[in-house]
């Protein structure tokens, strides 16, 4: 950072803490305009980055700039938003805590943007596997997905959020992304009903009518055309050129399918909307409800409410037939419901795509991406909750960063001075305050039985809240004030300036309760979603729901607990043009934005003690060659080496402060000095000689590493000429890494199984030593394999072997023989403890070969020819002289016995012969003879 000082004149400064004023506006916006005219889009206040929408391409967010900023000290590099995440993921990485970073600024000055970039930041430089890409594409795809169903184009921006969003992203021990969740925050319901001229309602609804497939239009009972449906061309563009809502329609088809909706969720139930004649409503609703038909939900149960005989109104009953207000109110206020609950349900189930199951501790970074301060030419309900909710923010970041300012003060060892500055607590008890706030007086107008009215409001405003120093209305402002406000009006004097904001409406949206009968239809929805969105508990609670306002302040007050217990980073976005135009800077909107986002009541808190700070380490090595004691080298400590640098230097006592690890430098012309006074000591020591000395030292370490080389090639060479040598001292390392890389070959070429007989062929100095590996491995094949055997499987295994010795290669059909396995016996029912086979045979008579069909049962010391039970011929084994058979494909036996031969004919020859053999321990006296 120190660098760029120099270049200070025509970039201005990295860091505005480094602003001679830095209590000048002026001053802020020219170092702002100078940055911007070079494409310096980003600048630090401290630790906050300040960024201006460039609205325009920039070569600065690829791969190599990613790198570039991975793991590097923040203010090393020049100011990005990749030191902004990589410093929150370091931090949390080595002291294991969670972090968040906030993201604000008005619409169209890139918050958006922004956050996506820190998203594809971490999806590149984190750690990965296969199953962590899978939640990596799940964070990031979750993007498109809530832009569809969440921003709008307006006035200011094509893309803007009509909604807060906190992502948390969770990291595992080793600073892997596995998960992830999001809270959101008011969503514009109002939007779905009404657009201001100039802008359109959400952007899903005509993505869906550009984008969607001509099959899925029609079971929607929709027509492609936007001009059909009244709640989508209120604003007269629902045609942008600058957006494709068709391209943008296949991302979110994409996105679901990724961030794992099962298609049971996308499934579009297949049924139809009765039509009504003469009613615009329910073509109107189809269109509104686009969104939620994808997600299977429909929209016939308003017909059925708008019919129903009796309406419940604030406690009120109206009979029908329903005048056209109350329908136009039922109308809209179911559409925004449904609306706003099914957003709802879609981000819980996005939070259930991204959740992890794994109970270990995770440590979290956050993205809050929140809408800045909003200062319109009317100012509604929702104006007011945004800016309260910027109020509680400046709140928080001027409160966190006293609270580090102080740690790093006392961690330091330097005296804390008090740090003035305006505590907008006063203002944020105006809103939020129980019972006396602008909330709570609010809650009470829309719950209080009779008729309240925004005016009552208003008037119950100037009783209770009158006399605060922050709030007026026409009644009680001067004369000179009193022109500019509107008798509906009332007036903030927020701690970015004064708002005025229109009360008309202020009831209706902060009640935004529906009629019971028609909650009563949605409860009992055939639609699962539906149902999901109104439970049946909410008929049977007799507590009255919370107001909008209620829920926001409660939601708001849960998400500034989740921030202070979290270490935060800052980035505030701006807005440089009306017009998105590239390199145009109005000077004027950006003094408006940079008062609303509290830049300048932060820099003055920043800079009211010391504004450049750096560890010794840093100080020294880069200003050392200014004094002759530190020059060219300092032997002894760093704080030591500093002190002594900055006395030559002169700096007087009341410009420095020296801590415990760091210099503090109280004023930036003393830091200009220095580094002006090291610009010169450079050219006094002369770039050209210091070039060249640089250069010899890079070629005395090019020649090192050549005669390294050398040494090596010549070493390895000499091992290969002595290689057949016993080991010595000219080829031991030669031997050596042949022996290492021959090993380390073989380790992935080592046979798998016993009937591998391939073997890496080695070098000739290590065939002794392979062909033992080659046996040791062998063995253990073996031993391995033989282990695994059973013992059902041992026994046909030596009945296989005595019947290969027998016949192999000597009778055919022995080899087809081998892969069908032994039976016991061929017939179960002569099996007794005394038999071993039995298997059915035809006899052959020694006088007329008559053939006779017989049984033969093999015991432990006989054969017997058994016939209906009798048996016929017992044959000793001792009295067994041979075995005969044909080598043919005959079935046939012959045995030689004392009296002669015995003749059988045998369908399993080889099973029979071999159990003989086996029992009789005569394998030898089988003989295979040609002949009958």
């Amino acid at each position: 950072m120190e660098g760029a000082l120099i270049a200070r004149d025509r970039v201005g400064v990295q860091d505005f803490v480094l602003l001679d004023s830095h209590t000048s506006e002026a001053a802020f916006l020219n170092n702002l305009r100078k940055r911007y005219q070079e494409n310096l889009i980003y600048t630090y206040i401290g630790t906050l980055l300040v960024s201006v929408n460039p609205y325009k391409e920039l070569d600065i967010y690829t791969v190599t700039q990613m790198q570039l900023y991975r793991g590097v000290n923040f203010f090393e590099l020049p100011p990005h938003l990749y030191a902004i995440a990589d410093n929150a993921y370091r931090v949390m990485c080595s002291e294991y805590n969670n972090h968040f970073i906030l993201i604000s600024g008005e619409s169209g000055a890139g918050k958006t943007e922004a956050s996506k970039k820190i998203l594809q930041y971490y999806a590149v430089t984190c750690p990965t596997t296969e199953q962590l890409q899978v939640v990596r594409d799940r964070l990031l795809l979750s993007n498109p997905v809530l832009e569809a169903f969440g921003n709008a184009k307006t006035l200011r921006n094509d893309n803007s959020s009509r909604f807060g969003k906190y992502m948390d992203i969770q990291f595992d021990f080793k600073g892997a992304p596995v998960g992830g969740h999001i809270l959101s925050y008011l969503i514009e319901k109002s939007r779905v009903v009404h657009q201001n001229h100039g802008e359109r309602n959400f952007h899903i609804f005509y993505q869906l009518l550009e984008g969607g497939e001509k099959d899925l239009l029609c079971w929607l009972g929709l027509e492609r055309n936007p001009q059909k449906y009244a709640y989508l061309i209120q604003g007269r563009c629902a045609k942008v050129f600058s957006i494709n809502d068709k391209n943008d329609w296949k991302i979110v088809r994409k996105a679901f399918s990724i961030i794992d909706f099962t298609e049971k969720d996308l499934e579009v139930w297949k049924s139809k909307v009765h039509p009504v004649d003469g009613n615009l409503l329910l073509p109107i609703l189809r269109a509104v409800f686009v969104s939620l038909q994808l997600l299977g939900v429909h929209l016939s149960i308003l017909q059925e409410a708008l019919t129903h005989r009796k309406i419940e109104a604030r406690s009120e009953e109206v009979l029908s037939p329903l005048n056209v207000d109350l329908a136009f109110y039922a109308r809209d206020a179911v559409a925004k419901a449904i609306y706003g609950r099914t957003f709802t349900w879609l981000v819980n189930k996005i939070n259930g795509s991204l959740a992890n199951k794994d109970s270990t501790r995770k440590t979290v970074i956050g993205l809050l991406d929140i809408y800045g301060f909003e200062v319109l030419d009317t100012n509604s309900f929702e104006q007011f909750c945004i800016n309260y909710c910027n109020e509680k923010l400046q709140q928080l970041l001027i409160e966190m960063t006293l609270k580090a300012e102080q740690e790093e003060y006392e961690m330091e060892g330097i005296e804390w001075e008090p740090i003035p500055y305006f505590n907008n607590k006063i203002i944020c008890d105006l809103v939020e305050q129980k019972h006396k706030g602008i909330i709570s007086i609010l809650d009470e107008e829309c719950l209080r039985p009779g008729e309240a009215t925004d005016l009552s409001f208003l008037e119950k405003l100037e009783e209770k809240v009158g006399d605060h120093a922050h709030f007026v209305t026409r009644k009680l402002a001067d004369q000179k004030t009193r022109k500019s406000i509107d008798w509906v009006d009332f007036r903030l004097l927020h701690y970015a300036g004064e708002v005025t904001y229109c009360a008309v409406g202020f009831l209706e949206k902060n009640n935004d309760l529906l009629y019971r009968n028609l909650k009563e239809v949605l409860c009992n929805s055939k639609n699962g979603i539906i149902r999901d969105c109104f439970l049946l508990s909410e008929l049977d609670s007799r507590r009255r729901p919370e107001t909008v306002a209620t829920q926001f302040k409660n939601s708001l007050m849960s998400l500034i607990e989740i921030l202070m217990s979290k270490e935060p980073s800052y980035i505030r976005c701006i807005k440089p043009n009306e017009n998105k135009e590239p390199g145009m800077f109005d000077d004027c909107l950006i003094r408006h934005q940079v008062k609303y986002l509290g830049l300048m009541e932060h820099l003055r808190v920043r800079r009211a003690g010391f504004a450049y700070r750096r560890k010794y380490e840093h100080f020294l090595q880069r200003y050392k060659s200014l004094c002759p004691a530190t020059w060219p080298h300092w032997h002894g400590p760093a704080a030591e080496g500093v002190e002594r640098l900055i006395k030559h230097i002169g700096y007087k006592p009341e410009e420095y402060k020296l801590g415990r690890t760091k210099i503090f430098i109280r004023f930036p012309k003393t830091l200009f000095a220095t580094e002006d006074a090291f610009e010169i000591r450079k050219h006094m020591l002369g770039m050209v000689p210091l070039e060249a000395c640089w250069r010899g030292v890079l070629a005395r370490k090019e020649a090192k590493k050549r005669t390294w080389a050398v040494e090596i090639i010549r070493k390895f060479i000499k091992g290969f000429i002595n290689r057949k040598k016993p080991l010595c001292p000219e080829n031991i390392e030669f031997v050596r890494l042949v022996q290492y890389k021959y090993l380390m070959k073989l380790r992935d070429h080592i046979p798998r199984n016993v009937l591998d007989k391939s073997w890496l062929q080695p070098p000739s100095i290590l065939e002794e030593i392979s062909e033992m590996l080659q046996k040791m491995c062998t063995r253990n094949l073996v031993r391995k394999y033989c282990r695994g055997l059973t013992p059902e499987r041992k026994v046909q295994l030596q009945q296989k072997a005595v019947t290969s010795a027998i016949f192999r290669g000597k009778k055919e059909g022995y080899q087809q023989s081998i892969n069908l396995p032994f039976a016991d016996t061929r017939l179960s029912e002569y099996m007794s403890p005394y038999s071993q086979y039995a298997t059915p045979v035809v006899k052959y008579d020694r006088n007329g070969f008559k053939a006779r069909e017989r049984l033969l049962v093999l015991t432990q010391s006989s054969a017997y020819v058994v016939e209906m039970a009798k048996i016929k011929q017992k044959i000793d084994y001792a009295t067994l002289k041979g075995n005969s058979a044909n080598p043919s494909g005959a079935a046939s036996v012959a045995w030689s016995v004392q009296g002669g031969d015995v003749i059988l004919q045998c369908e399993h020859i080889f099973e029979t012969v071999t159990k003989l053999c086996m029992l009789a321990n005569k394998q030898n006296l089988v003989k295979v003879v040609k002949g009958r």
